[in-house]
């Protein structure tokens, strides 16, 4: 075992991941969580019966999840079980018009041509090119630390880069393809989450297209938070040590190199630190003003990811007709998406998206009961308060009810609320936000803020606000990424 020691900062995706790869390598590994539990955002809580993930519902790009437990003999198997969705997806659009997403090829190009002309045949071109942009990303970009624009300079990454379509918008890019309203709603919504309006995204994330419609949607039974739990056990197993209820409080330096963190009056001593908390909270509080990487202005002119208004459910009954995943679409998108990214405030009329997971999982649930998970996207910042949360769970059921044709309300049994106040104090999320920094052009590879401090030669970044960006797949990248750059240091 080596005497290195690696003090990990959160126990979120990125943070366990990279505690199991620098345990494997046989360093001293360290994890410093805050909250009672492992996870960060993909923590679950228990209550009458219910259980409920608190953040990642979706589970896409299986491919990540099976390459990373590789990396250690494992397989995805060995952990949880994987049901894979039929349909993927629902999408309400109003006025009797729901569209099941299929799960098989051939039946989603069939939807598409059932809805325009030609669209089957032009989906098979576009998700040639998703794919071929997926496997481009994964083979040569994403993996890349992005510290210098010349990791970017070799023939081979600079020819396929002028065929991502980088420097064109997704909304034009989409359009090109197809007219009809439901299937560019169809392509769009993914972007929704990416943290900008498709006329602000660049084409590349058209490979999203493909992770949703060709790789298929999956659930985990036993619920999301099987795999933080199955990344924990990993971790552990190799000799990682992990400290729930410890709120780290300070980043300790020493003429440029940080010799360990501050937990309290707890001090763990440290060759390398590296903070899987948010970003923007590790320099402005864990460090003193002349050690960080980027000003407080700096991170008042990043463009966030949405934040979210989220409803844990509990419905004493069945309710007939549920899917897994529906998307509401019922209201404009356009003017929703709008207020969240040009004009922030509480929606007018908003979009929303329901899971209900107790479809395929009867243990999240009591028999005879819906385990219900509702998710408005809003703006970053606005107020929040127990008005607002009330006023919007009454426009979302209402419209639950009518799509369901059911009453809900009365069966309501258990109600949690969750939004911007929780996610600035549970996860010191900068503004609020749920999903991390925005996927623009101006906010991708060298232009995300550094995984590395540029100041204290020891100190590491990895989650969402660096690279490669949101999501659970692209954490656990950022987690492998960030483990090579340590063990390459210390190993020099």
């Amino acid at each position: 075992m080596s005497e290195k020691k690696i003090v990990i900062i959160g126990s979120g995706f990125a943070g366990l991941a990279s505690a199991a790869c620098l345990a494997q390598k046989g360093y001293e590994v360290t994890v410093l969580e805050k909250n009672d539990s492992v996870g960060g955002r993909a923590r679950h809580f228990s209550e009458n019966g219910f259980m409920f993930d608190m953040g990642p519902s979706w589970y896409w790009m299986p491919g990540v999840f099976e390459d990373f437990f590789k990396l250690f003999g494992k397989k995805v198997s060995d952990y949880y079980h994987l049901k894979r969705l039929s349909p993927g997806y629902v999408i309400h659009f109003g006025d009797g018009n729901t569209m099941e997403v299929p799960d098989a090829k051939e039946d989603i190009y069939n939807l598409f041509e059932s809805k325009e002309k030609g669209a089957g045949e032009k989906l098979r071109i576009f998700l040639k090119d998703a794919e071929r942009k997926y496997k481009i990303s994964m083979q040569d970009l994403v993996f890349k630390p992005s510290l210098s624009i010349t990791e970017f300079f070799n023939a081979k990454v600079f020819a396929n880069l002028f065929k991502m379509h980088l420097f064109e918008s997704f909304h034009k890019y989409v359009r090109r393809y197809f007219t009809h309203p439901d299937l560019i709603k169809l392509l769009e919504f993914p972007i929704l989450f990416l943290g900008a309006k498709p006329q602000n995204t660049p084409a590349l994330y058209s490979m999203m297209n493909y992770a949703g419609l060709s790789a298929g949607t999956y659930y985990p039974q036993g619920g999301m938070r099987k795999v933080p739990e199955a990344i924990e056990e990993l971790a552990i197993s190799l000799g990682a040590k992990i400290i729930l209820n410890e709120r780290a409080s300070k980043i300790e330096v020493e003429n440029n190199i940080a010799t360990g963190v501050w937990a309290g009056k707890n001090f763990y001593p440290a060759d390398v630190v590296i903070s899987g908390a948010d970003y923007a909270f590790t320099e402005q509080n864990l460090l003193e003003e002349n050690y960080r990487n980027y000003s407080s202005n700096y991170w008042g002119t990043r463009t966030l990811a949405p934040s979210a208004l989220i409803f844990y459910l509990g419905i004493n009954k069945k309710i007939e007709g549920l899917h897994h995943h529906t998307l509401f679409f019922d209201s404009d998108f356009e003017v929703h998406a709008h207020e969240i990214y040009t004009d922030p405030k509480w929606p007018t009329d908003p979009l929303f998206y329901l899971c209900c997971p107790s479809v395929s999982d009867a243990a999240v649930a009591p028999v005879g009961s819906e385990n219900l998970f509702v998710l408005i996207p809003l703006a970053t910042d606005i107020e929040d308060n127990e008005t607002m949360r009330q006023k919007y769970y009454e426009i979302v059921m209402q419209r639950v009810e009518k799509f369901s044709g059911q009453s809900i309300r009365n069966n309501v049994v258990f109600n949690k609320s969750y939004c911007i106040n929780d996610f600035k104090n549970d996860y010191n999320a900068l503004r609020g936000n749920a999903y991390g920094l925005a996927n623009t052009l101006k906010q991708t590879a060298v232009l995300k803020p550094s995984m590395r401090n540029k100041k204290i030669k020891n100190l590491f970044y990895t989650g969402q606000l660096t690279v490669p960006g949101p999501g659970v797949p692209p954490s656990l990248i950022s987690a492998q990424i960030v483990s090579n750059l340590v063990d390459k240091q210390l190993k020099k």
